[in-house]
């Protein structure tokens, strides 16, 4: 009762509390401004005179239209390695001042980097006197200096946090005061490395600005510095961490409280106190709020959340603080991942800090949560953010969807700075990782923490004791020194690692099945492991989504791509390029994604990324682009399939068989779900494209655990009962549930005799083919190693990994095919009009031919979809007429070993007896000299001028 009694009392005395304290006053508006470009600013005492420009805050000075038109010029944060851009002579319209268009990333309309100056008039409220004002600075861009009057208050650089200045001494109530702020975004002496998506023009851009809420904020002269929340679900309770500021002595009371807010249970925890008496300076303080019998928890089936009310008395003065958190405990044992003693698996994707509207990171929750939930929607659950962290908002809108975060310093410490050497970088990476903490550290989606992406120099001892310092300082959260790629030492000290080389698909060696799996690559390590940037399959741009880019950046790249196509006379098939490479795209995930739910003990993957990457000469890596909406060849219900907290897996040993053989898969599933399957039934059916059922059945029955290699049952269904060429589809579902999977598999005759009928059939354009096509007859060139025009271009089956640009043409070039599954040959070859896994075996190593000669209007086939910065014209089979006959050529493998290449067997036989059918007439007439350059003519290989930017281009560190 007592308790009761004095908690009514602190509520009242709150509702008598001076006016104003806790209180804020929005600076957002019109500022005056001025641009700085010499940095004599400071010398010249910009603070004490009025700055010759206005802007409106908050926002970038590119938002705004401030700063520079771009040009060549202009130096970019940033590696651009591919730089043929700035010689090759093609490009030079591109690099016209007024028409600047760059291939490498996005365009933006304005460029700055420097010093600006930013000053406002601002009346601080009479009712705040004695009480402490700050100004704050949600995210600034990158360094801040800041005046009061002439007074300079101090500086402040972060990438992560707010910048927080204590105005107390500097203003008075009721008076006005000019505030002045100095934004520097040049890199000086902490150099975070220009490609860390942080700062880089690849991403986000390296703007001058101030984003976020900008305001004046008040809070009683003692008052909670920091509160951190620590949840402990065995002792139903959580420890309450805090540090109490004071000016002078003073005693006080400190009540906690707690309510959940997001979820239809309301649960309230009844308030503790404690007495305190604090000292000038900093207070740390401890208090456990017990949580009850009945506490609800948080994860990404049920994010619960609480809100703490932390309230101190002293005197007649109130301040009372909010702080969110979760009932969550996010822990490693063995080789995985649990929360709240659950098995989790990490389905993740990087957020590379692609916003192009802004060209900064959103500031508002809503846009945050729209983000994740999207994800949600493919199956994900994790996010990482490519050396940068996101803003407060993030956290929050992770928080309410239920998504497990792991945000890291602003940092790439590489092309440059190096880590472990010494430099200020080593400092200031800390500071930041213990700041965002700070800041950050109470929302239960943040999860995991690295210092950063990739780093160079000595970077592993210093990783080492990064990581052991926030294991002995902050136990809600998991650990590892830095997200690596898979030529990357090992980090002994890590709790976790996520590292590259155990991703990806063996397709360029051998055919597409789906046994194999990683273990093989991760059997010896000992802590969780996490795939680093899986995927990264390309795609072809979508030329549709240019006139989305209404913001700050423009997809001047697109444009150029655009151009390159419609130059090589293919503008009208941009659509289907990009629908055809995004279904072979849309393949690759699913076996590489299933692939890892197969692995023994692989805690997760985080893909780079489910959307598009603008920079690093752009990487169409998403099937999303990169505003998160979907380009139209796989949706969120497709991805879901195969990646979700429950997936049907089959292990099936190829995708081609014969009549004569017995088709056979064993089944089993990855589940990570809410809770374990009780009497969980799986059936399976086997149909073809028109429905029709060629078997069914169940699988097995029985409770199926957590975890993943759980099996299921077999399939196995005899072929024989198809009689022509057939792709067939299993599919296995779990009923009651939403898991459901399935696989195409193409089924061929067993016995095929190619019927050669009046065909000429040979290896070259030889004297024979030529006299057969003078006099009107039919020739067959299979030209399978023979090709010279086109040998420049390597294709695989697999699509270009991150894009030709930025790895210097390394091979494969192509993105899948596309072909008019409509065409009379294709009766008897089962195709859609992509690429997909029974073409494996005609395309994988394939030459193909370059048409780049050839009539505008030629068309092949099957024609390859070259890397979008060429676009050159390329197929590996066409038709034409040819002198007075007509001709067939293709550059597949389709004669060699037809008892062992089934596929190949009935493609020769398909292009045969389409060859003898009336059907066979070749719309486009090409000359004999075009059909015989193929044979002869050398394009030679596409290079890069330089190895890195120009040295004029890079970023100049003072």
């Amino acid at each position: 009762m007592k308790h009761i009694i004095a908690s009514l009392l602190i509520a009242f005395a709150g509702s008598l509390a001076v006016v104003g304290q806790n209180h804020s006053v929005s600076l957002s508006g019109k500022w005056a401004f001025q641009i700085d470009r010499e940095d004599k600013g400071v010398r010249e005492e910009w603070f004490n005179k009025t700055l010759n420009d206005r802007i409106n805050l908050p926002g970038s000075m590119p938002e705004k239209l401030k700063g520079d038109d771009v040009t060549v010029r202009t130096k970019w944060t940033g590696s651009l390695y591919d730089s043929s851009y700035y010689f090759n002579p093609y490009m030079e319209k591109y690099r016209i001042d007024g028409q600047v268009k760059l291939p490498f990333f996005l365009t933006p309309d304005k460029h700055y980097v420097g010093v600006a100056w930013y000053q406002k008039k601002v009346t601080v409220p009479d009712n705040w006197k004695g009480e402490r004002i700050v100004l704050f600075l949600e995210r600034p861009h990158i360094e801040t200096t800041v005046w009061i009057n002439h007074r300079e208050v101090g500086m402040r650089n972060s990438l992560c946090v707010p910048h927080v200045y204590d105005l107390t001494s500097y203003v008075t109530p009721g008076k006005s005061c000019l505030v002045t702020i100095r934004v520097d975004n040049r890199i000086k002496e902490i150099n975070v490395g220009p490609d860390s998506h942080s700062i880089t023009d690849q991403t986000q851009g390296n703007w001058n600005g101030i984003v976020g809420k900008i305001e004046l904020q008040s809070t009683p002269e003692v008052f909670f510095e920091d509160i951190q929340v620590y949840p402990d679900l065995a002792g139903k309770k959580a420890l309450v961490r805090m540090n109490v500021r004071a000016s002078s002595s003073a005693k006080g009371e400190i009540a906690l409280s707690a309510r959940s807010f997001n979820t239809n249970v309301n649960h309230e925890i009844a308030p503790v106190y404690q007495t305190v008496t604090v000292r000038k300076g900093d207070n740390p303080l401890e208090m456990e709020l017990p949580m009850g019998q009945n506490f609800l928890t948080w994860d990404e089936f049920s994010p619960a959340l609480y809100r703490l009310t932390a309230t101190l008395k002293n005197g007649k003065q109130i301040e009372t603080k909010q702080v969110q958190f979760g009932m969550r405990e996010f822990t490693i044992n063995g080789k995985w991942f649990y929360v709240n003693g659950r098995k989790t698996m990490l389905r993740g994707t990087v957020e590379n800090c692609d916003f192009p509207l802004t060209g900064y990171a959103p500031m508002d929750v809503a846009s945050w949560e729209r983000v994740f939930r999207i994800c949600r929607s493919y199956g994900l659950n994790h996010m990482r953010f490519h050396s940068f962290c996101p803003p407060e908002a993030a956290f929050i809108a992770a928080d309410l969807v239920g998504f497990y975060l792991q945000p890291e310093g602003p940092s790439w410490p590489n092309h440059g700075p190096k880590l472990g050497n010494g430099q200020p970088i080593d400092k200031y990476l800390m500071d930041e990782t213990i700041a965002l903490t700070k800041a950050y550290g109470n929302y239960a989606s943040y999860c995991m923490l690295a210092c950063g992406n990739e780093p160079s120099g000595r970077w592993v001892n210093w990783v080492s004791k990064f990581v052991d310092y926030w294991k002995a300082t902050d136990p809600r959260r998991v650990y590892t020194g830095a997200s690596v790629g898979g030529s990357w030492q090992w980090q002994p000290h890590n709790q976790y690692h996520v590292k590259a080389g155990a991703r990806g698909l063996t397709w360029a060696e051998r055919q597409p099945e789906s046994m194999s799996d990683y273990r093989a690559k991760i059997d010896t390590v000992k802590q969780p492991y996490v795939s680093h940037e899986t995927g990264q399959w390309c795609v072809f741009p979508d030329f549709n989504e240019i006139r989305k880019y209404t913001g700050v950046n423009k997809a001047r790249n697109f444009e150029i791509f655009r151009d390159i196509l419609e130059d090589n006379d293919m503008s009208g098939q941009a659509h289907d390029f990009m629908m055809a490479s995004g279904k072979l795209q849309a393949i690759c995930y699913k076996h590489e994604i299933e692939k890892t739910l197969r692995t023994p003990d692989y805690a997760g993957f985080q893909l780079l990324a489910l959307n598009d990457y603008s920079g690093q000469g752009t990487a169409l890596v998403g099937v999303l682009n990169v505003f998160f909406e979907e380009k139209g060849y796989i949706d969120a219900e497709k991805f879901r399939r195969f990646c979700s907290p429950t997936v049907p897996l089959a292990r099936i040993p190829k995708f081609a068989y014969t009549g004569d053989e017995t088709f056979h898969a064993d089944i089993e599933v990855a589940h990570f779900g809410a809770m374990p399957l009780r009497r969980a039934r799986t059936v399976y059916t086997v149909k073809d494209k028109y429905g029709k059922v060629y078997a069914h059945g169940v699988v097995g029955s029985g409770n199926i655990p957590i975890g993943n290699l759980i099996s299921l049952g077999s399939v196995d269904l005899k072929l024989d009962a198809v009689d022509t060429p057939r792709k067939l589809n299993l599919e296995i579902r779990i009923e009651n549930t939403d898991a459901v999977n399935d696989w195409d598999f193409w089924v061929y005759p067993a016995r095929v005799e190619p019927a050669e009928g009046d065909v000429y059939i040979t290896d070259t354009l030889d004297e024979r083919a030529i006299s057969v096509l003078k006099q009107g007859g039919k020739v067959l060139i299979t030209a399978a190693g023979k090709v010279s025009y086109g040998k420049e271009v390597v294709q695989h089956f697999t699509p270009v990994f991150w894009n030709t640009s930025w790895f210097k043409m390394r091979p494969p070039h192509t993105t899948g095919i596309f072909l008019n599954e409509y065409h009379p040959l294709f009766k008897e070859f089962p195709t859609e009009y992509h690429s997909n896994l029974q073409w494996w075996e005609l395309l994988n190593k394939a030459q193909v031919m370059q048409f780049t000669n050839f009539p505008d209007n030629f068309q092949p086939i099957v024609q390859s979809i070259d890397t979008w910065f060429i676009s050159r014209k390329l197929g590996v089979l066409f038709e034409a007429n040819v002198l007075n006959g007509k001709l067939m050529m293709t550059s597949m493998d389709i004669t060699s070993q037809p008892e062992k290449r089934v596929v190949a067997r009935q493609m020769y036989k398909a292009i045969l007896d389409y060859m003898n059918s009336d059907s066979f007439r070749p719309s486009a007439t090409v000359s004999l000299e075009q059909v015989q350059e193929l044979f002869t003519k050398v394009a030679g290989n596409v290079k890069s001028y330089t190895k890195d930017s120009p040295d004029e281009l890079k970023p100049k560190i003072n």
